[in-house]
């Protein structure tokens, strides 16, 4: 798999997120979708007016991430768990991924395992995450877009 043309270095601004937390089982994730996706519409934050993240966080694969809708509004208390957190800002390469989600561990696996290595980049202490730029239902499983974004540091804080 080559993906070094691909590789973009941005700098990600801080981004405001509501946020659900899927913790424990990864057969129970279509259950926080759809809970998440239902508040989502009642909030009024559509797909194609605000940005859709996944935050991956430490722990065995699809048992400990977050499900996040970008949003400057407040989140009020709500019974389905959603609460507000931030996205860190700061230097970061991003691999677009094309296709299913089930490739998107192979593309992680090179991103971690093949570029940064050979890059002269040292990760930053932020958890990788996604922007699901196209996504189903609004496309095809193998349409899908997914903009994987590796934190990095910033030079000054190299030594």
């Amino acid at each position: 798999m080559k993906h070094d043309a691909a590789i973009r270095l941005i700098d990600f601004p801080a981004t405001p997120v509501a946020t659900l937390e899927h913790r424990g089982d990864k057969a129970r994730i279509d259950d926080s979708v759809r809970r998440f996706i239902a508040w989502r519409r009642q909030a009024g934050l559509a797909p194609a007016t605000h940005a859709t993240f996944n935050i991956i966080r430490p722990g065995a694969p699809g048992e400990n991430f977050d499900i996040c809708v970008a949003t400057d509004a407040p989140v009020p208390a709500n019974g389905d768990g959603i609460v507000a957190k931030i996205i860190s800002g700061g230097r970061c390469a991003v691999l677009r991924h094309v296709g299913a989600e089930d490739a998107l561990p192979d593309a992680i696996a090179w991103l971690y395992g093949e570029w940064l290595p050979h890059s002269g980049e040292r990760l930053r202490d932020a958890p990788l995450f996604f922007q699901r730029v196209q996504f189903p239902p609004f496309v095809a499983a193998d349409q899908a877009i997914t903009d994987i974004f590796l934190p990095l540091r910033d030079d000054a804080d190299v030594n």
